[in-house]
């Protein structure tokens, strides 16, 4: 799903604090009506490579990569880059100061013992972070998610950087394979109340490149998994959280799903199932069954790291265990997110986030 999580009340907090900041409304505040900008609608035609950029008139928008990888003596890691935009008003860009948007960075690595996550800051208009399509490059300091491609197609080949204290890594991305529309056409429902996103992703990244965790490299390898998506009011008031998995299917499948925990009634369930040739299959409540088990003490919070996953239609009746249970971003919005491990019907790897904990 990559709702994934929103600046928000960061945007609120960096553009100035001459104003109060409102009531949260949902998670992060995702459920703050936003009625002067732009609403998700079904039936958007999207258009490439244009909605690669920023959309204008959108209040939250998000680049988001995440990466299963081994190293050359199998040792498993994780690796998470996202880029977030956050609109303090649905007003079109402007460049300089006068420019009203927050841009936050992501950056997280994960192995077996151990986990490190940190995040980055910027003002919009002044340089210090953007996202451009002539090439397609989208920044934030000296973070990078850089295309090598054509600027017809520019997933096609792409440089992902990103480094702190204790981590580092640098991975090129590629892929020949079309990009995936999630839900209805790349209208994504989030609630029974109508709320959405527009989404769409590349599942079948191949990366390989150098990881650094605590002062020692690795040349890794392995399935990397892109999320586009935009919106202005993607929850409800009363949805708390969500637990979102993206799964590479050693048969050559891809799956994404996504709970979206309410405070009152059950959540709101629904996914894609991508076959091998990049169709796609949009996935109701009723074709999910989707159960936490095992739970882990992460943070002083209990949450599930162990779920059970099946979808009968599809023959998928599988076990997911967390890489590392103590993958918790420990940021100014928390959160868990890490690799994950399949074992049942089908193996494979994959993501799991979980907010609102």
């Amino acid at each position: 799903m990559r709702i994934k999580l929103t600046v928000c009340l960061l945007a609120l907090t960096l553009g100035g604090c001459d104003q109060p900041a409102p009531t949260e409304k949902g998670f992060a505040g995702l459920g703050n009506q936003a009625t002067a900008f732009t609403p998700v609608v079904p039936g958007r035609a999207f258009s490439f490579p244009a909605d690669h950029g920023p959309h204008d008139g959108f209040r939250i928008e998000w680049w988001y990569v995440t990466a299963n990888l081994k190293d050359e003596q199998g040792q498993e890691f994780g690796a998470q880059w996202t880029l977030f935009r956050s609109a303090l008003n649905a007003t079109p860009e402007v460049p300089g100061w006068e420019n009203q948007t927050i841009w936050l960075g992501h950056a997280a690595v994960t192995s077996a013992t151990m986990h490190h996550a940190a995040e980055r800051y910027a003002r919009g208009g002044i340089g210090q972070a953007g996202v451009s399509l002539t090439p397609f490059n989208a920044w934030i300091d000296d973070w990078r998610f850089s295309s090598q491609a054509t600027a017809e197609n520019p997933l096609a080949d792409l440089q992902l950087i990103a480094r702190d204290k204790a981590f580092s890594y640098q991975l090129r991305l590629t892929s020949t394979r079309p990009l995936v529309l999630q839900g209805d056409k790349g209208f994504s429902q989030k609630s029974e109340q109508g709320q959405a996103s527009y989404y769409y992703s590349q599942p079948f990244f191949k990366a390989s490149g150098t990881l650094e965790i605590d002062g020692k490299p690795h040349q890794v390898s392995g399935p990397a998994w892109l999320d586009r998506e935009w919106s202005s009011q993607p929850l409800t008031a009363n949805q708390t959280g969500w637990d979102w998995f993206s799964l590479h299917l050693d048969s050559g499948e891809q799956v994404m799903l996504y709970r979206m925990r309410q405070k009152d009634g059950e959540p709101y369930l629904t996914g894609t199932w991508i076959d091998a040739q990049g169709q796609t299959q949009l996935l109701h409540a009723r074709d999910i069954r989707l159960t936490p088990q095992d739970t882990a003490n992460v943070a002083g919070r209990r949450m599930p790291v162990r779920w059970s996953i099946q979808i009968p239609d599809k023959h998928l009746d599988i076990v997911i265990n967390a890489l590392n249970p103590e993958a918790w971003m420990d940021l100014r919005i928390p959160y868990w997110e890490g690799p994950v491990r399949l074992s049942g019907s089908h193996a494979g790897q994959g993501y799991l986030e979980m907010t609102g904990y």
